[in-house]
């Protein structure tokens, strides 16, 4: 899987060439604020979890840490990040582009609530230097998510 399969992804909705590709990397938050020009806190970042044996992903605001008691609480196990390979082999991108579309089937996708704040935010798009800016309406519809959670922390000063 790769920027191929979500422009492919896209195409079908008439939104590929809404992806933006960089000359430079934007395989960080920050670096992809930098890329677009935008506040770090609008990069959707795409985390990957193994939950009880399964790859999940968490899309969270870009100036949010994962709060390990309320993952704990809410998928009832430590938050264990999955390593580079298994990313890969398990979600179907690589560190840097992992993103919540053309993803390998039995990947379920969660929003934080940290995102609710935006009209608009930027996820990747399957590489280390390409995005889309999608509506929060946008990303709930293409990401298949499976519901909105409250698993992140430092971004409202909590």
């Amino acid at each position: 899987m790769s920027i191929k399969q979500v422009k492919d992804y896209f195409k079908q909705y008439d939104m590929d060439t809404r992806i933006q590709e960089f000359s430079v990397s934007s395989a960080t938050v920050d670096l992809a604020a930098s890329a677009l020009g935008c506040e770090p806190e609008r990069i959707a970042k795409t985390l990957s979890f193994l939950v009880n044996g399964q790859a999940i992903l968490v899309v969270t605001s870009g100036d949010a840490k994962v709060d390990n008691k309320k993952f704990k609480e809410y998928f009832k196990t430590k938050a264990k990040m999955l390593s580079p390979h298994e990313v890969v082999d398990l979600v179907g991108h690589e560190i840097g582009g992992v993103c919540p579309f053309a993803i390998k089937n039995g990947v379920s996708v969660y929003l934080d609530i940290s995102l609710k704040r935006f009209e608009t935010v930027y996820p990747a798009c399957g590489s280390s230097n390409s995005t889309i800016e999608l509506t929060i309406k946008q990303l709930e519809k293409h990401s298949g998510y499976s519901q909105w959670i409250d698993v992140c922390k430092g971004w409202n000063d909590e």
